[in-house]
């Protein structure tokens, strides 16, 4: 099974070095790295282009926010399998897309997902935060489950069959996209119970208060739209993120 690993970036060179190598680590050989810039003013093309073919295509160009860049990766992707490693973020450890590919063959699933650990910038050991997923059923997703976006290994078809995503959506369309697929066309997970990811945070908070309130916004919307839950789902899904602050 080939994988496809898309990043998407833009003035990232304080840490696009990072995520590359921890793609380009992985212990499995059919990986096709995809790399999407949103032309960049800092030298962040340069190191993507100082991996030569390690990373496979490389697309540098205005866009229309996050989730437009990555459609742009899923539309590049010739992979069995499509997941993204964020500029920021990195594998667990090298070997991660082996044990996501060796879970897809045991369970013949649609999907696989993991466990995800906020970490510090400047120290990736330290965690500040521990999201545990857990198993997957459709009446967790009713109170506001959600497995860790960049640890989602999606089968490419599912994106052809049910779309990519929402660019309507300026930070809620990964949200979106997965009451789309795990509520709406109910389609198979299988849950890889360790870290797969860890993604680095600025501090106690990454986002702003507004922020906060834009987002949660922007997921009753997408509740609204998938007609699956209610105003209880989205109370729900922002009260689980404070048990992630006391599992580490």
């Amino acid at each position: 099974m080939k994988v496809s690993i898309i990043t998407i970036c833009y003035n990232s060179a304080h840490s696009i070095g990072d995520a590359i190598n921890s793609v380009v680590s992985q212990t499995y050989p059919d990986i096709e790295y995809i790399v999407v810039d949103g032309k960049s003013k800092d030298n962040t093309p340069d190191i993507v282009r100082s991996f030569g073919n390690k990373v496979a295509k490389f697309v540098s160009e205005p866009d229309k926010g996050i989730y437009d860049a990555l459609n742009k990766g899923i539309r590049m992707a010739e992979g069995d399998i499509i997941g993204f490693m964020h500029s920021d973020d990195l594998f667990a450890d090298n070997q991660v897309i082996e044990k996501v590919v060796k879970l897809f063959k045991e369970k013949n699933t649609d999907c696989i997902y993991g466990d995800l650990q906020y970490v510090y910038k400047a120290d990736t050991n330290k965690v500040l935060r521990f999201w545990k997923s857990g198993k997957f059923t459709r009446n967790k997703l009713r109170f506001g489950w959600m497995p860790p976006h960049p640890t989602l290994y999606v089968k490419r078809e599912i994106y052809q069959k049910y779309g990519d995503f929402d660019i309507n959506f300026k930070i809620a369309a990964d949200y979106d996209s997965m009451l789309r697929f795990f509520g709406k066309y109910r389609i198979t997970a299988a849950y890889l119970p360790e870290v797969m990811v860890k993604m680095r945070v600025g501090g106690a908070s990454n986002r702003s208060i507004k922020n906060i309130i834009r987002k949660s916004k922007e997921d009753y919307q997408a509740i609204k739209k998938n007609k699956f839950g209610s105003v209880f789902t989205l109370i729900f899904k922002n009260l689980r993120k404070i048990s992630q602050f006391f599992v580490k």
